[in-house]
């Protein structure tokens, strides 16, 4: 029935009306409340009351000379009804002027409780009643002892207390109609600036939906509302861009054409750079071996130097191919990375474990003391950019030096870094390290049978992973880095 109240309603009418039930259901409550714990609360208040006004009264009898103007005084105050007796029973004190009558209703109230009360009296010295009489009504009765042998009795009615609940529960219900009637109309009037923002929303996305994109939603303010007006012009502006683009394909054609020309000439390349560096240790594989076939040698000696030459060009060349082999699949496409969690410290330390022994002769010491981390990528091919930026490190760290692999954190990821001792990379071949079969010190890269591939395998691994990486001259050395997911909450920010 609700829904099929406000489901063909104005956003405006749906505000007031929900106001309303909202206000509604907050001021009956208030009035159930008043109804049902209010008359409690203020029995309860109203037993505290007459305590402490019984207390003052045992004062003013601990005196040496009793005034009455002090318990006059008193039951003004309270508004009470109060009645004192000597021993003997006689009345000394009556705050009404008829006393008899009074003193005959309290004293019938007592008299008919007294079994009840005598324990209470006993232990604290008073007692506390309620109690319904034909002349007096319901009631709030306090009977106690005052110092000298005298009794008290302090009554006050509970219509008064009813009274109040009542008057105070119609104060709320009709305090509650005034502001349900302000804030209907407030909320009706008020809430015209929102939906008037919404009207031009729907309005402007209607135009969108039909190609008109010149319309824009007017964004004056800075909460919700405006900020989803930004959005849509944000919106309209970029399918404006879009759809322009996508009526400029047909002229990119011509484009691809030509972009697949380039293509078949960068294979051409590729093969020449690859038949160029495979040239030398093929040459020197058929020479030596000729040698060998032809018996120019004499002695044992020569002879296995020539087998170790060709063995390791041979190897050389294994480890070349086998490099190019993965930097196409890469690059290709043809190898999926499979994301998964892993623990990046346990590969890089056995990594690092393997690496010691090959610079032992270098006197080299090597660095690595993170704690457990996690990140998210391919543990294999993350594998193969450690192991290519530790190889790297080896070969260009100076005698005596150090290789330290270290972590910290850069925004979501964390920053592997690998820096080892060593000259500086001249500038203007930082960004052609990452090119294919570029070497910056041809001489060196031949010496320890580099290839001039592993950092392109980097690069490809790192954009199939579409993190960051690099390389800096930093002081005393060479660091390079790269980025993957972290899967760990916390670590030192870089």
């Amino acid at each position: 029935m609700r829904k099929k109240l406000l489901k063909n309603r104005s956003v405006r009418v749906k505000m007031t009306l929900m106001l309303i039930i909202i206000m509604t259901s907050v001021i009956l409550l208030s009035v159930l409340i008043n109804l049902t714990m209010l008359k409690t609360y203020y029995t309860v208040k109203e037993k505290k009351t007459i305590k402490e006004s019984y207390y003052q009264i045992q004062k003013v009898f601990q005196k040496d000379t009793v005034r009455k103007n002090d318990v006059d005084e008193i039951a003004k105050t309270y508004n009470y009804r109060v009645l004192i007796s000597d021993g003997s029973g006689t009345i000394v004190y009556s705050s009404e002027g008829e006393k008899s009558l009074m003193y005959k209703s309290l004293w019938n109230i007592l008299n008919e409780n007294l079994d009840k009360i005598s324990n209470q009296i006993k232990k604290q010295g008073y007692a506390v009643m309620t109690n319904t009489n034909k002349s007096m009504g319901t009631s709030i009765n306090l009977m106690g002892y005052l110092d000298g042998n005298y009794t008290v009795i302090i009554s006050t009615p509970m219509e008064s207390i009813h009274t109040s609940a009542r008057l105070s529960g119609q104060f709320t219900m009709y305090v509650g109609l005034i502001l349900i009637i302000c804030g209907a109309v407030a909320m009706y009037l008020y809430s015209r600036q929102f939906t008037k923002t919404i009207e031009d929303m729907a309005k402007a996305a209607n135009q969108m939906s039909h190609l008109d994109f010149d319309v824009k939603v007017p964004t004056g303010s800075d909460d919700e509302l405006g900020r989803l007006g930004a959005s849509i012009n944000e919106l309209s502006s970029k399918l404006e861009f879009t759809i322009s683009e996508l009526k400029t394909a047909n002229n990119e054609l011509q484009k691809d054409i030509e972009q697949k020309v380039q293509i078949d000439e960068m294979r051409k390349e590729f093969l020449s750079q690859v038949s160029h560096e495979l040239k030398t240790p093929i040459a020197l594989i058929q020479g030596y071996s000729e040698g060998l076939k032809d018996n120019i040698l004499d002695d044992e000696e020569s002879k296995e130097f020539y087998c170790d030459v060709i063995a390791d060009e041979a190897k050389k060349m294994n480890r070349m191919v086998q490099k190019l082999l993965t930097l196409n699949q890469i690059e290709f496409g043809n190898n999926q990375v499979n994301m998964e969690r892993f623990d990046i410290t346990e590969m890089i330390r056995n990594m690092v474990e393997s690496s010691k022994i090959l610079v032992e002769k270098q006197e080299v010491k090597i660095i690595f003391d993170e704690p457990e981390t996690h990140v998210w990528a391919d543990e294999f091919m993350i594998e193969e950019v450690v192991n290519n930026y530790l190889s790297n490190a080896r070969n260009h760290v100076t005698d005596g030096g150090i290789i330290k692999v270290s972590y910290c954190r850069h925004g979501n990821d964390v920053r592997i870094k690998v820096f080892n001792t060593g000259d500086h990379i001249p500038q203007e071949d930082i960004d052609k390290l990452w090119v294919k079969f570029y070497k910056v010190d041809k001489a060196r890269t031949r010496e320890y049978g580099g290839s001039g591939i592993g950092l392109s395998i980097v690069e490809a691994t790192m954009k199939a992973h579409g993190k960051d990486y690099g390389v800096a001259n930093v002081e005393g050395g060479v660091e390079f880095y790269f980025d993957v997911e972290s899967a760990d909450s916390e670590s030192v920010q870089c």
